[in-house]
Order: C-alpha cells, then structure tokens, then sequence
C-alpha cells in the first residue's frame, strides 16, 4: 500500500481531459448544478433560494434522469414507533460494515425533517385511508413500515414533478440536452466551471462552458456499464469520470448494486430493463422457483425482505442449482384490485411484455441497479478538490457502504443536496480576498488549459463491448480470473488511430459516453480485483468469505495526472487505515498507509 499527501486540485502538470473542440460561448454562474434528478434539483433549488445565480446542466429533458424511475419511495422515520436510530441500525446492517456511522446518522436525522420540507415543495404522497397520515410501507433490510410512497409505484415520478415545476416556477436558468465533458480550475486548482456539450436543442448548440466557482456534480449512476439495467440510457457514469480526469478521489466503486426482482426478457435483452420494486416483496409477494417453492426462506430471518445482496445471492444460487435463467416472483393472492391501485406501473410494464402478474408469476433476474461508490465526499458534499461538491448516486457519502440500504437513496439525495447547498452559500458569503482574486483568475480559466493529457476517444460501437465485458466479468458472480480477464479486455480496446473501426472515433456525445464508461468499467474492475473478499454487493466466487481483518475499509482511486487513457495502471488505489470513512479537505489530504 502506498501514502499520499498534497493539495488536491492543484497538480502543476495539469489533468487528463476529453478531446473537444474548444468552448463557443459562455455563461456565468456562482454555482453550476450538472444533473436534474432529486438530488441535482434539491441542491440548485435551495441555492436559488440563497440568492446565489445558479444554472442547472442536466443530460436530456429536466425530468428524465433515474429519479423518475424509482418505484418503491423514499425511506425516513415517519411512522408511529419508529425512531432515527432504528433506521439507523438497519442502515449499518446493510451496509455491511463499511457505512460511515456519523454520515449514516446524518441522514436518518435530518431525513424526516428533509421529506416534510419536499412535501412543502409539492410533492404529494399516498395517504393512509384510515389515519389520513403518510401511507408507509415495508422493502428488504427494514425492520419498520418506514417507506412513504406516492401514486402507488410512481414515488420517483412524482419528485421528480414537484422538484420541476418548483424549478420552473423559481425560473431557474437551466441548459437541458447537455453532456458535461470536464471540469474548469484555475491556475490554483480551484473549480472553476465546467464545459458542455449542447445536443442540438437547446439554448446553445455545440460545445460551450458556464464559468462558476462552484460545481455540483449529480449525474447519477453508471448502470449502463453492463448489458442488462434498471438505469436509463443517460447513466453513463459521467459525473465519476469527470472527477477522475479533474483529480478527485472515488471510493467504494466495486460495490454496484444488482437488485435482485428484475422483469426477465431473455438471454439476449439489453439496455434499461423494468425493475419489479421491492415494495412488492414489502406487501407480501413470494420469490419462488419453477417448482413454486420459496427458497428464500431459512437464508435469512426477513426471508423475501432481507438485504439486496443476500437476495440477489439467493436467486442465483437456486439458479445456477436449477440451470435456470430466472426465477419467479409470486403475487397473485394480491388481486386484480390491489394490483391496478398499489402497483399500476409495474403491472402495465409486466403486461406490456406479455406477462399478466394477477394470473402467473413474473419471472425475475438480478440486473445491475446503483452504484453505492462514487466520488468521495464529506458531510456538506464536499470533495477533494476545491470547489467541486458532489451528491446522490454519483456521490459517496459513506451512508451506503457495501450495500445500500432500499429507499435511502431519495434521502440521500435530499439531504445531503441541502446540506451542499448550504456549504455552497457560507463559502460564497464569507469569500476571502484570495477567492476574489481567484474570481478573476476564474475570468481567464479556459477549458483544457490545465490539461496536459487527452484520453484518446473510443469508436462508438465499443459501448456494447465494454457492456459485454464487465457482465461476464464484473457482473454479479466475479472471482479473479474473470476481472483479470475484463481488465485486460478493457485494455486491449482499440483507441483512435490504433485500430480501423466502423466509424471514425470523432469527438461527439457517443464517443465521449463510451470514454466516460471506459474510464469507470476501468475503476470498478481494479477495485474489485484488488478487494479479496465477498462483502455486501461484491460477490467474490474465489473468496467467498466476508474479511473484516483485511478488508473492513475503503478503497481510495484517483488517475493519475498524465494518464493517456484508463488502463490498471494509470490508476492508484489505496486504501484507508481504519473502520471509518475518512475525511476530506478541500486543503490537505490525510495519509494513507
């Protein structure tokens, strides 16, 4: 293991950077938001609210990131009896021993205070019929009713609609249709924007930069690195990779979540798959086999409502027991009634496939869900470099550990986009002369000019290889001569000019997402290759034992300055010398034996 010590941000040799053509305009912004999800949204809201002139930079259209797509709801200790510290406790379980206890405390705490606040906002949640309160159900790893719910399986669309119309009501500046590509500092290492890329309907077209002294990264996740998600198309792990070529720290990366209760559409599907919501288990459902049998039953004393990782294991343990390509998740005592009023969406995806759920068990496979990694933050979002925050699933807060707990995600998002908000407004209020001055050096930071690196671009169509390569070898069931195998797949990749591809490797949205990727399928195989040990959502099929010994702790990567492209070794990892989550300074890096 290696040491590190430094100021983050602020490598005179510059960072990696995209090939781009250089920026033909500019805005002006004190904080620029990258992503329009619960978290991204929250976070420029209450910016806005703080007086700061903030502009949102989101992917597609504001409402179509993966906020929408969550179907269970948001957890927090609404419910009579409950408490913050049993969410708590039931948070660390799942996290599988590498939660960050105050992190984890943090959120439980003000998570309540955060929901009530949303609901102020807008939002709307399913009430009880009896009591008029916020109806609470129960999903996997919960030992209370403590998910609030809202238009039965549509708790995402619904956020996602209150957070818009705030966004739009506050006139908010946004850029919708725009992929970020990197990250502006000045000469110092201080964030200083970020350049964009404008698809062609928009505001602006072509590649530009909004120029601000802070940047929220809220991208979402990286699902799209394997063939079969539950993730929409725009979660290419752009912001993590981002961070990378500016010089932040990622964490936690090899722990991607695979939820267990996936519609099953063949061998051969591909892309963003309809996700069957654990809140379906939560109100009585079955996992079974081909043969009805509910094998999940003496695995784990919450059966079908354990942890993710443990019923994610559990299925494909009877499947490859079986020979199986799926098993079944039975609901059919629910009835058509309750089916059409607490489940609505999933019933429509079901039937839209064929599969009547109120007559015949669905078939369901793990697929990959969230990333529980992500760039490393502490409690106010902020990250090693200086200026830059990030939060929700492109984050890592420490909250999640090895396994995310079901329904904290919202939360987080929530949450730790306030608390950001609030760190991003004190530094803005009690700016020194040396960030004034840093303001002007912000005037003149131009996009690439402290990059001295270009990682070369990908032809387009290895999208679907890097995909094929880290399911086979990165998937669920890993051991290390299928991740060394991945690795040195990744590697061999051809780059532009290295190889005669379809299509020309030309810089555009397609080849920067595949870089994108790249970059992160790089991070998470090395992590996974060097945590010897099955934990939470890892799954080591060579050691399959959980190693506290060894390996009750975070693994820590950056790329390093001068990387031409993401191969193992132009990436570091350490990892930190104790239980809990280290901390970070946007001034000095703790060491790291």
């Amino acid at each position: 293991m290696s040491s590190r010590t430094g100021i983050p941000g602020a490598d005179p040799r510059g960072r990696a950077a995209l090939v781009a053509p250089a920026p033909g305009w500019t805005l002006d912004a004190d904080v620029v938001v990258v992503g329009s999800g619960v978290a991204g949204l929250t976070a420029a809201l209450r910016c806005a609210d703080s007086g700061l002139r903030t502009v949102v930079v989101t992917k597609a259209r504001l409402d179509d990131g993966s906020t929408r797509w969550a179907q269970g709801g948001i957890a927090a200790a609404l419910g009579e009896g409950d408490t913050p510290e049993q969410h708590l406790d039931d948070t660390l379980v799942a996290g599988a021993g590498l939660c960050d206890e105050e992190a984890v405390r943090t959120l439980v705490t003000d998570g309540p205070a955060a929901v009530r606040r949303l609901i102020a906002a807008g939002a709307q949640f399913d009430l009880s019929a009896t009591t008029g309160e916020i109806a609470l159900t129960r999903e996997g790893g919960h030992h209370r009713s403590r998910i609030a719910h809202a238009g039965g399986d549509a708790t995402g669309a619904e956020i996602s609609r209150a957070l818009v119309a705030a966004a739009r009501a506050k006139a908010v500046r946004t850029v919708e249709n725009a992929l970020v590509l990197d990250l502006l500092t000045t000469p110092d290492g201080h964030t200083a924007g970020v350049t964009l890329h404008v698809m062609g309907e928009g505001q602006h077209d072509g590649v530009g930069a909004v120029r601000a002294p802070a940047v929220v990264l809220a991208t979402g996740g990286m699902g799209q690195i394997f063939s079969a998600t539950t993730n929409p198309a725009v979660s290419t792990g752009d912001g993590v990779a981002l961070a990378l070529r500016a010089g932040a720290e990622v964490s936690d990366v090899e722990f991607v979540q695979f939820h267990p209760t996936v519609l099953y559409l063949g061998p051969d599907a591909e892309g963003q798959q309809p996700l069957i919501s654990e809140a379906v288990r939560g109100e009585g459902a079955h996992l079974v086999d081909a043969d009805g049998v509910r094998f999940m039953q003496g695995q784990h004393e919450l059966a079908e409502l354990a942890p993710r990782d443990i019923v994610a294991k559990g299925i494909m343990r009877r499947m490859r027991e079986q020979g199986a390509a799926h098993m079944y998740l039975d609901a059919r005592h629910f009835g058509a009634a309750m089916w059409e009023s607490r489940f609505p969406t999933i019933l429509a995806a079901c039937r839209a496939h064929g599969i009547d759920p109120v007559a015949a068990p669905i078939p369901v496979a793990p697929a990959a869900h969230y990333a529980s990694g992500g760039v490393r933050t502490d409690l106010h979002g902020r990250t090693t470099v200086p200026g830059l925050y990030a939060c929700g699933e492109t984050a890592c807060t420490g909250v999640h550990g090895a396994n995310r707990l079901a329904s904290n995600s919202l939360l987080e998002g929530l949450v730790f986009a306030e608390r950001i908000a609030d760190a991003v407004a004190d530094a803005r209020a009690t700016a020194s002369p040396r960030e004034e001055a840093r303001e002007e050096a912000r005037e003149e930071a131009a996009p690439g000019a402290t990059a001295t690196a270009h990682a070369p671009l990908l032809p387009p169509e290895a999208r679907a290889e890097i995909q094929r390569i880290m399911t086979h070898g990165a998937g669920v069931l890993r051991s290390a001569d299928s991740l060394a195998r991945a690795s040195a797949a990744l590697d061999a990749l051809p780059a532009a000019g290295t190889a005669a591809p379809a299509k020309t490797a030309e810089p555009g949205v397609d080849t920067w997402e595949t870089a994108n990727l790249h970059l992160v399928a790089r991070a998470l195989t090395a992590a996974a290759l060097r945590r010897t040990e099955t934990r939470g959502c890892h799954w080591r099929e060579d050691r399959p034992d959980r190693d506290d010994a060894a390996w009750r702790r975070h693994l820590v990567i950056t790329l390093r300055p001068d990387a031409q492209s993401p191969t193992l070794d132009s990436l570091d990892l350490t990892t930190t010398d104790s239980t809990v989550f280290p901390p970070v300074s946007p001034v000095i890096r703790k060491e790291y034996p």
